[in-house]
């Protein structure tokens, strides 16, 4: 953020604050209180009190986003917390100056963390809020909409890395599977999305099946045939080949299991 942007929105947001002697006052005495002090926790509960006003009023520049404005002001508040313990008088600014982007940085890290529909990694998290703040300022200053190098140059990455952060955006919302779909409104998203399908196994169980057959014999390969392809019974096949019941029952046990044994080893 820069200082002119800072000074801007400490200016639109002094108003909001608590009376500039008391709060500075208070944060002064709180500086000058050593840690320990008994004094110095009620003084920072009353530094925290006098600029409540400011954080509630940042987070509801934030409110109509999908976030509660009760969790919103909940989360500038901790950010307000954050930078009344942290802020050092003696470096020459002004609370308000130093307070407002860490308000502000809190309630975008909520935003980062808790409305996002399908997890990702944080670094695409982080490239989606800068191709966002990217886009507001190029359409801004461009006077249209930026393009993806436009982009690129201003955040100094990559296209790719521009695609993938808009790519990851996506995850930001999710549609309900009972949403919808189609003119009439009858079929729901889920209805669309398909299930699982057998006939992928089966021709992969087919195309290792020819190899399979090949290594068994003449006969074993004929009494499958017919068992499976032809329906007949061992009983109906043993007449058709001239022997006995049990001895195609044998044959037929025997060539199963070579095939088995030949599918194993191919993986199926």
């Amino acid at each position: 953020m820069t200082a002119t942007t800072t000074d801007q929105r400490t200016d639109d947001t002094l108003s909001t604050a608590a009376p500039a002697d008391t709060a500075a006052e208070l944060l002064a005495a709180m500086a000058a209180t050593p840690a320990g002090h008994p004094r110095r926790p009620a003084l920072r509960a009353r530094a925290i009190e006098a600029w409540l006003p400011l954080a509630r009023h940042l987070a509801h520049r934030y409110s109509g986003r999908g976030e509660p404005t009760d969790d919103l002001v909940q989360t500038a508040t901790v950010g307000l917390i954050k930078a009344v313990d942290k802020f050092d008088p003696e470096r020459g600014v002004d609370f308000a100056g130093y307070a407002i982007p860490t308000i502000i940085g809190e309630i975008k890290r909520h935003f980062r963390d808790r409305t996002w529909s399908v997890r990702v990694p944080r670094r695409l998290q982080e490239l989606r809020l800068a191709i966002t703040e990217a886009n507001a300022t190029l359409t801004h200053t461009l006077g249209r909409s930026p393009t993806v190098p436009d982009i690129a140059v201003h955040l100094g990455i990559t296209e790719e890395e521009v695609l993938e952060g808009l790519e990851g955006a996506r995850a930001y919302n999710a549609t309900s599977l009972s949403t919808p779909v189609g003119a009439e409104g009858s079929t729901e998203l889920g209805d669309t999305l398909g299930g699982e399908d057998t006939e992928f196994e089966l021709a992969e169980l087919r195309v290792a099946l020819g190899p399979a057959l090949a290594t068994l014999d003449e006969r074993e390969q004929r009494i499958l045939t017919l068992r499976f392809y032809g329906n007949l019974t061992q009983s109906q096949i043993a007449d058709q080949i001239g022997i006995s019941q049990m001895h195609v029952s044998r044959l037929l046990a025997k060539a199963l299991g070579k095939l088995r044994g030949q599918l194993s080893l191919d993986g199926i």
